[in-house]
Order: structure tokens, then sequence, then C-alpha cells
């Protein structure tokens, strides 16, 4: 299952375009791994049991493996509530974070849709508001004018964003009602940190591609089977856009649960946590960096620039790939290193062969990620706190995000267990990743006591 998950970290976040380069370099994402969901059984008891006899519609064969004990309560309530938080950070993206300050941004400096608004124009607004969407900054927009509605765009989604659009002298013209997170965007980005099922419902509706979970009323935690595998769930409110309410629903299997359980309910935190933060960082040299990877081995500029060793070709070529995604790339022609361009601290590497007329000509290595998109994702999605070691024999600190001068106590952080710093409580554990282009590269991550 793990597998599977990995392979499907497809989101990438956008930002406005007055961040700083290393915040734009920090957006590889979030991450995070695309949703394996299926039918889910109908009728749930008012405390979430299982109804007899309400199998799972048109299941697959029996699974192979015996069934999965009953985790313990405490362990499963301590999983569910630590990934439901981190589901929480997720949603919130929607609602306050520096990708809906780039969506507010856009619409607030769009002279296109400001002309369009002023003349009345529901055409022109409609143009403007594509191009908008275009940018990838946003899914949904809609403008209204009075009771006039210039401008309807997107799908379903969550987490609407309000807001006014104001005339060249700074007078209100229109409202808008915008929105970062379709529906199955959130799925998406969502599912895969829980290595469980996430399902999205409004009442008795299925949203965004999620499973059906029969008709009427839902106990919002509970118990259930799928082609008999036995699952823990709970659920949260969120915001429908553009109005309206929905649940999210995080599903667990058993034996998935079992495998995090600590003998206490913060050692099943923690365990569960880094599964998260691994998650993250294997992501990084997965479907997305592969992605780029086939985009660089097709750019005819740098493949020319190889075929001849061209140096400053390579790099001109290079610089116009770093605008997507790309936070490094290092070339190689006839077995020497011809260009490198990029950030100081990069993570996860991925190579690849050069190959033009159906001969290799060189070799790649590039990089989706820096340290500091790591870093911000961990904190942003998880509530983490990231120190990164270069060479671990002599271990220099090369990124953290406990402050501008966290002082040489940090030099020595264990590399798992109970660490104390400035009066709070932590616990920590290490994710051995690989710098660019090559070598060791040690994360500490630590968890903040008592997690929330």
């Amino acid at each position: 299952m793990v597998a599977n998950v990995k392979k499907a970290l497809l989101v990438r976040w956008f930002w406005a375009p007055a961040a700083r380069a290393s915040a734009r370099r920090a957006t590889s994402a979030r991450a995070l791994l695309a949703v394996a969901l299926a039918a889910v059984l109908v009728g749930v008891t008012a405390c979430g049991t299982t109804q007899p006899g309400n199998s799972m519609a048109g299941s697959a064969a029996a699974d192979p493996d015996p069934p999965a004990a009953t985790p313990p309560a405490a362990c499963s309530t301590a999983v569910l509530d630590t990934l439901t938080s981190v589901l929480g950070r997720v949603y919130r993206e929607g609602v306050d974070s520096e990708r809906t300050f780039s969506a507010q941004f856009l619409i607030a400096h769009s002279r296109a849709l400001r002309a369009a608004v002023e003349s009345g124009s529901a055409s022109a607004a409609r143009a403007a508001a594509h191009a908008l969407l275009a940018t990838g900054h946003m899914t949904n927009l809609l403008v209204t004018r009075g009771a006039k509605t210039l401008v309807d765009l997107g799908g379903p989604a969550l987490a609407p964003l309000q807001g006014t659009i104001v005339g060249a002298h700074g007078q209100p013209i229109a409202s808008y009602v915008t929105s970062v997170w379709a529906d199955n965007g959130f799925l998406t980005e969502s599912g895969g940190i829980t290595e469980g099922l996430v399902a999205l419902r409004a009442g008795s509706r299925n949203l965004g591609g999620s499973p059906s979970l029969g008709v009427g009323a839902i106990a919002r935690e509970g118990t259930l089977k799928r082609a008999s595998v036995a699952y823990r769930y709970t659920s949260f409110a969120v915001h429908s856009y553009p109005a309206g309410s929905a649940r999210v629903y995080l599903l667990m299997p058993y034996s998935t649960i079992n495998k995090l359980c600590g003998s206490t309910p913060a050692d099943t935190a923690v365990n569960t946590l880094r599964g998260v933060a691994n998650l993250i960082y294997t992501a990084e040299s997965g479907h997305r960096a592969q992605a780029q990877v086939r985009r660089v081995q097709r750019n005819r500029p740098l493949l020319e620039a190889v075929t001849h060793h061209n140096a400053q070709a390579a790099r001109l070529a290079i610089d116009a790939l770093l605008n997507q995604h790309i936070v490094r790339v290092r070339v190689n022609a006839g077995g020497q290193l011809l260009s490198d361009v990029g950030g100081p601290y990069v993570l996860a590497p991925v190579s690849a062969s050069l190959r033009q007329h159906g001969q290799t000509i060189g070799s790649l290595e590039l990089s989706i990620q820096d340290d500091e998109g790591y870093l911000r994702l961990a904190r942003r999605l998880a509530g983490l706190d990231v120190l990164m070691y270069m060479n671990p024999s002599h271990p220099q600190l090369v990124k953290d995000s406990l402050g501008p001068a966290p002082g040489p106590a940090l030099a020595a952080v264990p590399a798992q267990g109970a660490f104390n710093y400035k009066g709070r409580a932590y616990r920590v554990f290490t994710i051995n990743a690989q710098a660019f282009p090559s070598g060791p590269l040690v994360i500490r991550v630590l968890v903040p006591l008592p997690y929330r």
C-alpha cells in the first residue's frame, strides 16, 4: 500500500509574484500523494459499527492476508487525532496561507478584471477570470456586481475566500468569491499523508470522486469494513464553495494503526508523524520529479548544448528550465561536468540520461526541492520543526526552523528521543536523506509535545 501511495504525491504549491525567491523554491509541494478510494459500507449504526449484512457492494476477492487484530482504543484515537490535525492543517492552506494570499493578490491586481467590471462586460470579465485561473493560483472565481453575476468559473471546491474588487480610485465596484481547493485537489493532497482513505461528503452526497458512503446519515466516527479490511474512521467539518458545508472522512485500516501503536499516546503520535515526514521527503523524488526529468530530457536547447559540449548554452538552457518547479539541474557530457545551476542546499536528487537521435549524449541530476522547501512543508502541513545537517561525521547545521540564531545547542540534537530547547519539550526522530548531487543529508525532525 505504501508503495502505491508514494507514487502519487502530485500537487505543487504556487506563490504570489511578490514572494521571495527562496519561498518560490519552497513551493514544491506539498506535497502529497494520490487517493486510493473505493466503495465503502452503506449502513453504519449510531456508534459507527457496521450493520450486519451490509457488506461492501461489488467487493473484490477476499483479502488473502489474515484479518488484522483490533487495535487498542487509545492507539486508534491517537493515530486518528494526529492525522486529523495534519489534515486540518492541509485544509487551512485554503483558508489562510501564502497560497490564498497569492490568489487574492492576483485578483486584486488584475487590471483586466477591474476594467471588465467597470465596463460591466461579462465576456471581458470571463476572459480575465480564465487568465487568472490559468495561472494555477486558484481553482474557482465568482464575481458579482450588484445583483449581476459577471463570472462563475470552476467546479466543486472547498474553503471559499471572499473579497472586494476596487476601482481605479479605490472605491468598491464588485465582490468576489474564490478558492484554491478544488474538491479532488484537496483529496489528492490529503489522502496520501494518512496512508489511509480520505472521502469528502456533503449531506448524503459524495464529492470530488469520493467513494459512495451510501444513503442517509453517516456517523461522524466509528468502524466499517471494505473488501474484508477493517477500518476505524473519524471526520471533521469543512466549508464548501461558494457556500455550505461538508465533512472530511478519514479511514485508517486496522493493520496500519497497529503498526503505529506505541507504549503511550505520545509514542503513537510520534510514530504517526514519522510516517508523514518520511512521505513528504520521499515524494520529492517521485512522480513530480520524474515529470520534470522528462521535461528536461525533451528540452532542445539543452540537448543541443550537451551534444556540442557548450557550457554557456547549457547554463542558459538550465536557467530557463528553473522557472517551473525545478530548483537545481546538473548536466554531464562526455563523462565531465558541463553545467550545474541552482540553489546550494538541495535534497532528493534524481538522475537520468540525456539522449538525442537515439544516442546517449550525457546525463543529468535534478531536484525539485531544497532545504527551505522541505522545512516549510514539514512545519506548515504537520507542525514539525526541522534541523538539517551536512557532513554527519562532523555535523554542520545548514537549516533550522527554530529561529534565526538557535545557538550551539542544536549541534548535538539526539538522533531520537527526548529533547528540550528553550523550555519546550520535543521528541526527535531522524530521516537519512540525500543531498544534491550525492552524499548524506541528516534531517532531525522535532515533534513538539504535547502535539496539537
